[in-house]
């Protein structure tokens, strides 16, 4: 398929009706970035219940990284239901819980022995290797980075670089928590070792490095607004926390499994962390998240501290299977590379007609557009524009940005070349228009 089938009116009248009825029947928490309600999706097309069509380059933010409906995944957790759907793997255990783990330790970053532990959630999973590295060192500190986001629940809201909305009205948010400025190219232009170690002075004078259980890391942000740092940057990090005993942990919820050109992103930058923490792309759309490390950190809390109700639940481990087959097959990660070959050379010709565009970043499936004013300050109006009318065009893009500013893009690695183009042609008429 190389467009897609839009109606005059976006939202259509049954998903109007039904967002009328989310507005009396669900809490106003729960956010609504579109107006339009999906009845069915396959591979990179989503069908609203009007039956208008939408290339989707937000994957449920980079979940779907196999595209929807993956004949595969679909076929791995339909016949593991038919066996059984729950047991609880601590305690009547199953074998594929076993196999995930097994291969999250076989192609995570770094060359040494690995356990892992499933969860559910990414933001489940992130709290869990935060108790581990407290209980390996013993201290309290967590380190994080400026514009990074980690999740939802109680401490990952204090991890979250913006706070509104995501904590306001939630009550106090934990303690020993210390941010440290990143490295963000595009606006501060320092190399990436001085980078580093502006960040390390930072942390050693507000924490003290034997204060710092772990240092929590996203190697590309994500939500943050596709920040790469600069070369050099993550390693003079890494550096530093091995020389003072910090546990590295790198947050690849997003970035992971296949989205950027290689398994993890850490990859790119020889950035090899104690632990690494995976979900989103990792069970095609069932809730599956897991920590992989070092065995002598893996093995550093109690038989019975780690575990909940769904983790490693038995029809997403077989959808896991399913998804890292694909993933490790040969030519998987050259084909994610070159997608991002193509959106590039695409938004970089966006950029070079467009002032709007101050800067376009990225690798494979995920990239920025960050919007300026004539200033270079952010420019989140010029976002809401661009994005409600590429929807109306047919391609559902996502914010990014502390200050929502940057123009989100996480196809599937499976997109065709046809679609690709004719996303980059909606873009192109949306700044047109804008």
């Amino acid at each position: 398929m190389n467009s897609v089938k839009t109606m005059n009116r976006v939202p259509g009248a049954m998903s109007e009706a039904l967002h009328e009825l989310r507005a009396t029947e669900i809490s106003a928490a729960v956010g609504a970035y579109t107006p339009i309600y999906i009845s069915h999706a396959e591979g990179s097309i989503l069908t609203d219940v009007d039956g208008q069509e939408y290339i989707d380059f937000g994957c449920g933010i980079g979940v779907t990284t196999l595209g929807h409906g993956n004949p595969a995944v679909l076929e791995a957790a339909i016949d593991q239901m038919r066996k059984f759907s729950h047991t609880l793997f601590t305690i009547t255990p199953y074998d594929s819980y076993v196999r995930v783990a097994q291969r999250l330790n076989q192609i995570a970053p770094g060359n040494f022995a690995k356990k892992s532990v499933l969860s559910s959630t990414g933001a489940e999973a992130v709290e869990n290797a935060i108790k581990i590295a407290r209980a390996h060192t013993r201290r309290n500190g967590i380190a994080v980075l400026d514009h990074g986001y980690h999740g939802r629940t109680n401490l990952t809201l204090g991890l979250n670089y913006k706070a509104v909305p995501l904590a306001t009205g939630a009550g106090p948010r934990p303690g020993e928590i210390y941010r440290a400025p990143n490295s963000h190219p595009f606006l501060d232009e320092m190399d990436g070792v001085a980078a580093a170690r502006k960040a390390i002075a930072y942390l050693e004078k507000i924490s003290g490095a034997d204060n710092l259980a772990c240092f929590l890391i996203e190697p590309i942000q994500g939500e943050g607004g596709v920040i790469e740092p600069a070369p050099g940057f993550l390693n003079e990090l890494q550096r530093w926390c091995n020389d003072n005993g910090i546990v590295v942990i790198a947050d690849e919820i997003q970035t992971g499994l296949g989205r950027t050109g290689a398994l993890f992103a850490s990859e790119h930058f020889d950035f090899v962390p104690d632990m690494v923490v995976t979900a989103k792309a990792i069970a095609g759309g069932i809730p599956v998240s897991a920590v992989t490390g070092r065995v002598d950190i893996m093995d550093s809390m109690k038989p019975g501290a780690l575990s909940g109700t769904y983790s490693g639940n038995p029809v997403g481990c077989a959808a896991a299977l399913a998804v890292l087959d694909q993933l490790t097959a040969p030519g998987m990660m050259d084909r994610s590379a070159e997608i991002g070959r193509i959106i590039q050379t695409g938004l970089r010709e966006l950029k070079e007609r467009y002032p709007v565009i101050g800067d376009v970043r990225g690798r494979g499936a995920l990239h920025g557009i960050e919007l300026t004013h004539p200033d270079g300050s952010p420019n989140p109006e010029a976002f809401k524009a661009v994005s409600t009318r590429a929807l109306e065009l047919g391609l559902l893009v996502l914010p990014g940005g502390s200050d929502g500013h940057v123009l989100r893009l996480l196809p599937a690695i499976t997109v065709s070349d046809e679609l690709i183009d004719e996303a980059l042609r909606i873009l192109d008429r949306a700044f047109a228009e804008l």
